[in-house]
């Protein structure tokens, strides 16, 4: 396994939910973390305790293409290397087939698709030179089959996946590992409203963190592309 001390590990939607979740794991193993969040402000007080010397709040909205750049920058301005990028940020919302208006599309497609496609392209360089870079890409069993009216969320979640498989092919050489984190329902803000299955019963995020560190600290030679994470039984394919 990769050791964490000296590894610099960006997070993007880490102000809560999974990302929060991920931030403090990766931290409390010697990671030094580079926390995304809209809110600067909020993605600091979320993590009071944070070793300053090793801790980076930074602003990344993925509607703000301006601030893609401005994270990576000021990530390797404190830092001075780059050995992971996790795709945590997303969103969700109602479109269907039949129903829904295109600005809602065009969000989902901006947040869960294009922000990490091109964090991707902009992270790459620094995951290569670094020799075992990593990327996560956190999407969902949503992404693996079909099972409610939400298509559109689907629809970014398989293309989430695809860009995983991208990734793995183009850095290999280079050392470089992408991975899809594929969660069923996760105790978090976004399924907050989901009564069909009980909080008590979904994936606890730090357990989700905790895979996910695991993917992070896997060796050049034993990496997994998928990672199917299910809290009850269901058909995966």
């Amino acid at each position: 396994m990769l050791e964490p001390e000296g590894r610099v590990i960006m997070i993007s939607g880490a102000s809560r939910g999974i990302g929060r979740a991920l931030a403090e794991t990766l931290l409390a193993k010697g990671y030094s973390v580079s926390a995304g969040a809209r809110n600067v402000d909020a993605m600091a007080a979320a993590l009071p305790d944070a070793p300053q010397d090793r801790f980076l709040a930074a602003r990344y909205d993925a509607e703000d293409r301006s601030t893609y750049q401005a994270w990576i920058d000021a990530t390797v301005a404190k830092f001075g290397r780059i050995d992971g990028l996790v795709n945590n940020a997303g969103t969700s919302n109602t479109f269907s087939i039949e129903a829904g208006d295109e600005a809602d599309l065009d969000t989902l497609f901006t947040i869960n698709i294009k922000g990490p496609l091109y964090m991707t392209r902009l992270a790459l360089p620094h995951l290569k030179k670094a020799g075992s870079g990593r990327i996560i890409n956190v999407a969902s069993l949503s992404g693996k089959r079909v099972r409610n009216d939400n298509i559109a969320y689907a629809m970014t979640k398989h293309a989430l996946i695809a860009l995983t498989h991208g990734t793995r092919r183009i850095g290999w050489e280079d050392g470089v590992r992408a991975t899809s984190v594929c969660p069923s329902f996760v105790a978090t803000d976004l399924t907050a409203g989901v009564t069909k299955v009980s909080r008590e019963e979904m994936i606890d995020p730090d357990d989700l963190a905790e895979l996910i560190a695991t993917a992070i600290a896997l060796p050049n030679t034993a990496v997994m592309a998928e990672m199917l994470v299910n809290c009850r039984l269901e058909d995966l394919f």
